[in-house]
């Protein structure tokens, strides 16, 4: 049986309407969701993180967690059990995998705001 090769895009997809699914009752998530790609260029990855993790609302724990969740597959040098850690490991990255680690939450953003606007109602 041939085994399936899926690009990192497809596989960035699949996650992304996993978890949208897993969350389309929370209505907050679709605009959030929407200005979180901005927020991030404005004020950098870290800094958005280390913003939602202190609003605590659901809206900026699912999407950070969301984020998470995905480097826990996607770049195991960053797996962590919990936002504290997720934020300790972002930063003591070096400058290059920083940028590597935005840009890589930032498509994966875009998939989930594609598929927020899809299947999220409100």
């Amino acid at each position: 049986m041939m085994e399936k090769i899926r690009t990192l895009g497809q596989q960035r997809s699949e996650f992304a309407l996993k978890k949208v699914m897993e969350n389309q009752n929370l209505t907050s998530l679709k605009p959030f969701s929407a200005g979180a790609p901005s927020m991030i260029l404005q004020n950098g990855f870290g800094q958005a993180l280390a913003f939602w993790a202190a609003k605590g609302k659901n809206e900026h724990n699912t999407l950070f967690d969301i984020i998470r969740d995905w480097f826990n597959i996607y770049n195991t040098k960053f797996k962590s059990a919990d936002q504290k850690e997720f934020l300790e490991k972002i930063s003591q990255s070096s400058q290059e995998e920083y940028f590597i680690l935005q840009n890589e939450a930032l498509q994966l953003l875009e998939w989930v705001k594609r598929y927020a606007n899809a299947f999220i109602k409100g």
